[in-house]
């Protein structure tokens, strides 16, 4: 019965970890060690989210047998290997007490697992699969160079910083000074990153669900969204028309005997059916230019890289136009006098579905029901995000205590009330760890590490995101024990250690920053919740030319009705395409992908991928969605007319 609750929270971690990597990753191309890798990185960050509140209660209780214990002086348990607990006395035992070795067992694990995954593993596999190699050699040969130059900055950086604390007199390092100034240094990054993205997430969590419950609002956004699509759209298809010119020229000068046409045709055999149809139609240059390998290698990277985004935009383009469907179908059918939910262009749905979902349902969800839903939550998460930069601001105040969180906690002490210990911990970690990874979700980095849903993300951006996962992971637990003020050191009081902060170490930050941290900390967040809550990045970001939607100025009411235009072309499209009544819309699986012989990644192997709909798919040509050419599209190709893409148009 102890260990009950225990095993169920490793599942749901397990189990949310699973069900994310699949909805993002693609498990059938990815390699397996990048998805396993992954997988152990978000399974452990969530282990630490679920079973934290479960290490605190238990801390919670052997506080209360050690100042129950009068018969001994109270000693202070700063050691792991103190796990002796006296004979109660007026304290309960929690349910969900599990015996003292397990908690730092686990959290080694944990730690030195995510250690060498997010510092050794996952930089040589994010590395090796944006090679451009052709063997598993050279590969190899260029995650070395490249992790070289990665973690060189990295020592420079630590050497200046040892040589100046080793030249502060008084001071001797030893092996475990060394050792605490790297977990200060981990900790002074993931905080500062941590303040960041909750100066973003607190406000714009919040406000996201109460604009979605607004339809007019939801539709007019994701018209502009879907107009600066287009321009990506037609930025990746221009890259790749570049990628498909270059390699004519090398198919032209490398023939059969070539030394390197076994390297050519790697590259080519990377290219999806249709653009194979295209390479092969196009006219051979008169006098091309033999590459040499190096160039090849090149080329070979970009190949990778370009068909990525290719397929991304595809999918966010396909993803992004079924969406807006959906919000017009909404905005017809809320005035419908019987209530039935219609589409403007027949899905055909599974039987059960159709039964537990049915047309009047889906209208009083839709229509009625959903925008208070919406609404309720967005007060709710406000209320959290207020408690959460109150909390920050106060957090380091022990006399008295002001942090909200705090407050919750000793409460609950005082009446041994470990149900209300967990509830509360798990609450707090789980909304700070929803908009810290909301954020990370939809952050966009110059175009290149990006997490697209429906198995559209690629090992390259996987990696990166399990390696921000495990690196940011124990900041914010450290920054929540400092909350609930459970860290010695924050509060500057000899209290009982959580096992959590035994092995992972304390919220220390680096000495040079140290002074008035508790002051200027603080003010970061309430500066970033109010930086975000008057969209001044927003609109930073719009004066310098990459355009936001900041609400009723020229360039966005243009790029708004430039959006209406596209869905309504879309829809013309789809109509003269296909019938109305033998419409089927494809899977969003499929929206954006190609007929084609996947990139399996690290393991170098192909294979051929199952195609359904391929009557459909014979009709629409070669995308999954009619391909809206119209002068409407190239006019958008002018880049003199239109401002730049924005680097972070989802932040």
């Amino acid at each position: 019965m102890a260990y009950t609750l225990f095993v169920i929270e490793i599942i749901s971690a397990f189990i949310l970890a699973a069900t994310l990597l699949y909805r993002y990753g693609d498990c059938y191309r990815n390699h397996i060690l990048v998805t396993v890798s992954v997988l152990i990185a978000w399974t452990f960050s969530f282990v630490i989210m679920f079973i934290l509140p479960l290490d605190v209660s238990s801390t919670v209780y052997r506080q209360c047998l050690q100042e129950d214990n009068s018969t001994s002086p109270v000693v202070f348990q700063t050691n792991v290997s103190s796990t002796e607990s006296p004979v109660p006395g007026h304290c309960q035992k929690p349910w969900s007490y599990v015996p003292d070795s397990v908690f730092p067992n686990l959290w080694r694990v944990v730690y030195w697992t995510s250690q060498c995954l997010t510092w050794l593993i996952m930089p040589m596999m994010q590395s090796y699969s944006k090679a451009g190699d052709f063997t598993v050699k050279g590969k190899l040969k260029s995650a070395l160079v490249d992790n070289a130059i990665y973690y060189g900055s990295y020592l420079l950086i630590c050497g200046i910083l040892l040589i100046y604390i080793a030249l502060k007199p008084g001071v001797y390092l030893d092996g475990p000074k060394i050792k605490a100034i790297a977990s200060s240094a981990s900790n002074t990054w993931g905080l500062f990153l941590l303040i960041l993205l909750l100066g973003y997430a607190l406000v714009e969590v919040p406000r996201n669900l109460w604009n979605n419950s607004k339809k007019n609002y939801t539709l007019t956004y994701s018209y502009f969204k879907i107009a600066k699509l287009s321009t990506d759209k037609c930025e990746a298809e221009e890259t790749v028309d570049d990628i498909l010119d270059s390699l004519n020229s090398v198919i032209a000068a490398v023939g059969p005997g070539h030394p390197l046409h076994r390297h050519v045709e790697t590259i080519v055999q990377k290219l999806p059916i249709q653009l194979r149809d295209r390479l092969n139609s196009r006219v051979a240059p008169e006098r091309p230019t033999p590459p040499s390998f190096k160039s090849l290698v090149n080329l070979h990277k970009k190949t990778i890289k370009a068909l990525h985004v290719l397929q991304r935009t595809e999918t966010q383009w396909g993803l992004m136009l079924e969406r807006i469907m959906h919000l017009e179908d909404v905005a017809s059918n809320a005035r419908a006098p019987d209530r039935r939910f219609q589409h403007a262009f027949h899905t055909p749905r599974p039987r059960l579905h159709r039964i537990l979902y049915p047309p009047i349902l889906e209208w009083y969800w839709e229509c009625l029901l959903r925008p208070y839903f919406l609404k309720s939550l967005a007060v709710v998460t406000g209320l959290l995000s207020v408690a959460v930069v109150w909390s920050e601001v106060t957090f380091f105040c022990k006399k008295p205590v002001l942090s909200i969180f705090a407050n919750i906690v000793i409460a609950a002490k005082d009446t041994y009330n470990y149900a209300a210990i967990v509830s509360v911990s798990t609450l707090i970690i789980g909304y700070m760890f929803y908009c810290a990874y909301s954020t990370v979700l939809k952050i966009r980095v110059l175009n290149l590490y990006y997490l697209a849903p429906h198995h559209q993300t690629n090992e390259y951006s996987l990696i990166f995101s399990g390696m921000l996962v495990c690196r940011l992971t124990p900041a914010m637990c450290l920054n929540f024990l400092s909350l609930v003020h459970m860290d010695s050191h924050v509060i500057k009081q000899r209290i009982m250690e959580t096992y959590y902060t035994q092995i992972m170490g304390h919220m220390d930050v680096l000495g040079i920053i140290a002074e008035g941290f508790n002051i200027y900390f603080p003010m970061l967040v309430v500066l970033l919740c109010a930086a975000t809550y008057l969209s001044l990045g927003s609109r930073l970001l719009s004066l310098c030319g990459f355009q936001q939607f900041v609400g009723d100025d020229d360039l966005t009411t243009d790029l708004v009705d430039e959006g209406r235009e596209i869905v309504k072309r879309a829809h013309t499209g789809l109509l003269n395409d296909v019938d109305s009544d033998y419409y089927v819309t494809p899977s969003p699986d499929r929206v954006g992908s190609y007929q084609t012989e996947p990139y399996r990644g690290l393991g170098g192997s192909y294979q051929r991928a199952e195609v359904p709909y391929q009557d459909i798919d014979q009709r629409f040509g070669d995308s999954t969605l009619p391909s809206i050419r119209t002068e409407f599209e190239d006019r958008r190709r002018d880049k003199m007319t239109m401002p730049p893409r924005g680097l972070f148009d989802d932040v």
